[in-house]
């Protein structure tokens, strides 16, 4: 008994020190005076004030923000419209191939899901003449088409477990469609939506593979802006931007707890 007693906490600290030293030193070394980011030369924030005044990066960022915002928003209309329709109709002609449609981006490879989209945006511009070149336009598109099946599977899981009696009792009361929908169902999913929103925006925000095949001049996102830094060496304002994101992360990670913590004392 006593070696099981031992076993899990060593185990679980050597997990936790393998995936959180790495975070840990690249924090560290973001306050290096020196260059070389393996060599200390004393605290600085010099690196900070590098990295704010770099107009490639902030302009990256700039850009890959609002890409984000704009495909998981998106991404959020029309995997909800997929799974409201997937859920609630229970036989339609071609509801196999939908289903298979709207979860093929979830297995497909991201390099074939970029090439594909690279191809149906060059045949759409010789045809159609739109879009005119690669920019932010097919990057939103193709990060929608992939974000859009995870947030199907979201709003499907939520859907299912809904009790259907509330909108068939509205229905009773004489409500149409569409106000049964917005009155009844969307209210009860909105937190799987608010969550497949946000799970949308991250996988959006985070996407390298994709976001090369479909981007052009002047569109470029900022992992594509850190890949090409770090292709040359890693530098110490990539470390600084890293742990810029680490506190975003952490700080809405923590406020959102505290939220949930308050609501559930509440509910009590």
């Amino acid at each position: 008994m006593k070696r099981r007693g031992w076993f899990l906490p060593i185990v679980a600290t050597l997990g936790f020190a393998f995936l959180y030293l790495p975070i840990l030193s690249l924090i560290v070394f973001s306050f290096n005076e020196s260059q070389l980011v393996t060599v200390w030369g004393g605290f600085s924030t010099r690196w900070y004030g590098e990295l704010l005044a770099d107009p490639q990066i902030l302009g990256a960022a700039w850009i890959s923000l609002k890409v984000g915002i704009l495909s998981a928003s998106l991404a959020t209309v029309i995997g909800t419209l997929a799974a409201f329709v997937l859920t609630r109709f229970r036989r339609f002609r071609g509801k196999l191939l939908l289903t298979g449609m709207v979860t093929a981006p979830l297995v497909m490879p991201e390099v074939i899901t970029g090439l594909s989209l690279l191809l149906l945006f060059v045949s759409m511009e010789l045809t159609l003449g739109w879009p005119a070149g690669r920019g932010m336009t097919t990057v939103v598109i193709a990060h929608a088409t992939f974000c859009a099946a995870y947030v199907s599977v979201i709003a499907q899981s939520r859907l299912r477990d809904m009790d259907e009696s509330l909108e068939e009792a509205a229905r009773d009361l004489g409500a149409g469609p569409v106000r049964v929908f917005f009155d009844i169902t969307l209210p009860v999913i909105a937190p799987a939506l608010v969550s497949g929103w946000l799970l949308a925006f991250t996988l959006s925000l985070d996407d390298l593979v994709v976001a090369s095949f479909v981007s052009g001049p002047g569109a470029s996102t900022l992992p594509m802006v850190i890949f090409s830094k770090v292709r040359l060496g890693v530098s110490p304002d990539v470390n600084a931007l890293a742990t810029i994101i680490i506190v975003i992360v952490a700080v809405a990670v923590t406020v959102a707890g505290l939220l949930l913590r308050r609501q559930a004392k509440s509910a009590r």
